[in-house]
């Protein structure tokens, strides 16, 4: 049975949902050559808009945020106009979408913006070659200055201003996945001994200032935010982390954002230092609207709903090969399987 997963669910006093089933934001890199997003983006979006809420493809909030190419941006005229077409096609087809605010920090690469810095917490670099051009090895990031960390937050207040003038129904912020506001949270990639260092009230200082600044911006009720305590991707985990985590979730409860999203490729990865899997120990801590996400199935999501695991759940690949996912499920239909040769082309 999986019936749980098409009642409709209420966020908050501005947003009811249709479904419980969320788009999963999902890189497909196919903005044009100024990251403006593109009719072929507004109607693959509006083939999905019957899930309860897009949480659309990571977008940058500025030009040095860049790691990945084509990816589209919330920080000039032209994007914010591109970004409407997007929007007007899922309003159109009744559906509501979130904008993704990203920065991937070290993972940068100067190849997308010119001269300037790869700019993180810490001058601690990763291993590697960009995604989708293998010739681009990372550089060694330069530690941000208070000043240019104040400024950061400031254009991820600005980002979600721009979302708004766009259409989007709110944001999510991107605190997850080894990137920027991740790298602070983390001891392996965060080795400052200022106020953005150190101890876990100082490591969580950036991503709670993005939060009130994007909050004071658009309304906390329209802001979520995605986060991985298990350092999985881009990051070496550090049993330390946990006291991070445990901090910043309890500060958060102190907020009414619309949800918090677990940031994982695999809901069943397990980690010691959490006890477990992410999802449970985000539910353990954190109070407020929780998005699962990792590879679930009808069936398995609708089991972790009944079993109050988290409230909502994020569908990521299965949505590119079924635009329409939620149909077929509620439906009963049979899935297409996805492949990578999908992630070709936008359907």
């Amino acid at each position: 049975m999986t019936s749980t997963l098409f009642e409709q669910f209420k966020l908050n006093d501005t947003l009811t949902l249709n479904n419980r089933i969320l788009m999963a934001p999902l890189t497909r890199c196919m903005a044009d050559d100024n990251l403006v997003p593109t009719e072929a983006m507004a109607a693959y979006y509006a083939r999905r808009a019957d899930s309860g809420l897009i949480i659309s493809e990571a977008t940058i909030i500025r030009p040095d945020a860049q790691g990945y190419p084509n990816t589209p941006g919330l920080f000039t005229q032209v994007q914010i106009e591109g970004w409407k077409h997007v929007t007007r096609a899922v309003h159109n087809a009744g559906g509501k979408i979130f904008a993704q605010l990203w920065h991937v920090g070290r993972v940068a690469h100067p190849h997308f913006f010119g001269e300037g810095d790869v700019l993180a917490p810490s001058a601690i670099g990763v291993e590697g070659t960009v995604p989708r051009m293998r010739d681009l090895s990372y550089q060694t990031p330069k530690a941000a200055t208070i000043s240019e960390i104040k400024q950061l937050v400031a254009d991820y207040a600005q980002a979600a201003k721009n979302a708004m003038e766009a259409g989007f129904d709110g944001v999510e912020i991107h605190g997850a996945n080894g990137y920027l506001i991740d790298q602070f949270l983390h001891y392996s990639s965060n080795q400052r001994t200022d106020e953005y260092g150190e101890t876990p009230e100082n490591m969580s200082r950036f991503a709670l200032e993005v939060v009130e600044a994007v909050s004071d911006a658009v309304g906390a009720q329209r802001v979520g935010l995605r986060l991985s305590p298990g350092a999985y991707f881009n990051m070496e985990p550090d049993h330390r982390d946990k006291a991070v985590f445990d901090y910043l979730l309890a500060k958060l409860n102190l907020r009414e954002l619309a949800f918090v999203h677990v940031g994982i490729f695999d809901d069943n990865m397990q980690f010691e230092h959490l006890g477990g899997r992410v999802s449970d120990y985000m539910r353990a801590r954190y109070n407020g609207t929780l998005v699962g996400v990792g590879g679930f199935t009808p069936k398995t999501a609708s089991q972790a709903l009944d079993d109050k695991r988290f409230d909502l759940v994020a569908i990521g690949r299965p949505f590119i090969a079924n635009p329409d996912y939620v149909s077929k499920v509620k439906n009963q239909q049979p899935l297409t399987a996805y492949s990578e040769e999908m992630l070709a082309q936008l359907v």
